[in-house]
């Protein structure tokens, strides 16, 4: 067997594993999570701006109460079972082919691991007070802006290994080609990772994250392989497979939202894994959908303050479409195909290079 053959075979199977393991296991946590009430016990009171959630509150005050948080738990944690499962089997089985699917290596899958754990406890953490009753308000559980330092930590630890350990500082742009930005290289890394953080606002109706996230990490999936990193692939391809397991569940009516412990995860190492493929400049368009997230978001918050008034009905932009009157699985729906769309063309402008 050909190594490009067997290397298919060891992505396509990692996902697939990564989605059985995660369908086998949930029902386990769904029961957890309702056994013990793990949900907001007061529905949003005040939007972003500061004003009063009215908007949102007539279209999502019931479910929001009673419909579990954490179910990001159930993507990364999947993602480890896979990746030590693999990984204890090639220190067992060292001479035969099982060997050959452990992809816990340090040049390719040590940081975005780091990255991926270590956000998601973080988010594990902020679910855990909004749950306890510290969450009446929007940026409750643990504040914004600890969380936004928090993440710009995380975004300066993984860019002094980019940086001091594997000697990169080289990006490239489009039209003019590699540029070494020496030191830049740094807050450049952490702009990237904050900003891929605050796309985790799309986390809002039922099914709209897993689909967004399933379509970012595939496309990261294929560009990975095409380099040749094949480690790398079968990571992205394990939380690919996890997402599709998780829209399983989160199909409306969703059994649990992600929540902060599966998007603050997601989105930090969707940063680092840009880096990794050098492809930081198509990662706009790949994750188009979460910019999109963010600019309504932005532009409502200017709107109102400069000029004393609304944009959107409600932000983040699918809040919006819900107000005009589509139902919520309409919104999402049109946002996975826009997002398969985005990832098609943003892994053709990667590979045309």
């Amino acid at each position: 067997m050909t190594t490009l053959i067997f290397s298919v075979i060891k992505v396509f199977s990692l996902a697939f594993i990564a989605s059985l393991i995660a369908i086998l296991w949930c029902p386990v946590l769904t029961n957890f999570l309702y056994k013990h009430k793990l949900w907001k016990k007061t529905a949003r009171i005040k939007a972003i701006s500061g004003e009063d959630a009215v908007v949102f509150n007539s279209l999502h005050k019931e479910k929001e109460v009673g419909t579990p948080r954490m179910g990001g738990l159930l993507i990364w944690i999947t993602v480890l079972l896979v990746i030590f499962l693999f990984f204890i089997l090639s220190l067992i089985f060292p001479d035969t082919w099982l060997a050959q699917f452990n992809f816990l290596s340090r040049s390719q899958t040590w940081l975005p691991l780091f990255t991926l754990v270590v956000a998601s406890v973080v988010g594990l953490v902020d679910d855990v007070l909004v749950i306890s009753g510290l969450g009446k308000y929007i940026g409750a559980g643990i504040s914004l802006k600890k969380r936004l330092f928090i993440v710009a930590l995380i975004g300066l630890i993984a860019s002094i290994w980019f940086y001091q350990k594997l000697g990169w500082d080289v990006v490239y742009i489009p039209f003019v080609g590699d540029i070494s930005i020496g030191l830049w290289y740094i807050p450049l890394f952490i702009i990237v990772t904050v900003a891929c953080w605050s796309g985790g606002i799309i986390d809002g109706l039922d099914g709209l994250a897993g689909g967004t996230f399933a379509s970012i990490f595939g496309a990261f999936t294929i560009i990975a392989f095409a380099q040749g990193k094949i480690d790398l692939a079968s990571f992205c391809a394990v939380i690919f497979g996890a997402l599709f397991a998780f829209l399983w569940f989160n199909i409306p009516p969703a059994r649990f939202y992600m929540t902060e412990t599966g998007i603050l995860g997601l989105t930090v190492t969707l940063a680092v894994v840009a880096f990794l493929t050098d492809s930081v400049y198509v990662l706009p368009i790949i994750a188009g959908l979460l910019v999109v997230e963010v600019l309504s978001v932005i532009i409502q918050l200017l709107s109102k303050k400069i000029f004393k008034k609304k944009v959107f009905l409600s932000t983040p932009i699918h809040h919006h479409f819900e107000a005009l009157g589509w139902p919520s699985y309409k919104v999402t729906m049109r946002a996975w195909i826009i997002g398969i769309v985005l990832a098609i063309a943003g892994v053709a402008v990667r590979l045309l290079r």
